[in-house]
């Protein structure tokens, strides 16, 4: 996945996985704040989500 994400030119840092209960409130609320900060975190570094078209000569 990560090297898909790369060729299409996403940031693999973008994708997350987790495994939450219905009965793991307290889980849900924490990776959701930790992936909201990694994603605000990777948006400062980053202009554009759309890889650029490479420039033919």
């Amino acid at each position: 996945m990560k090297n898909l994400m790369e060729h299409m030119g996403l940031d693999p840092g973008r994708l997350h996985f987790s495994w939450i209960s219905s009965a793991e409130s307290t889980k849900f609320v924490d990776v959701a704040k930790k992936v909201t900060a990694e994603v605000k975190a990777l948006e400062s570094k980053e202009k554009k989500f759309v890889k650029t078209k490479p420039k033919v000569a």
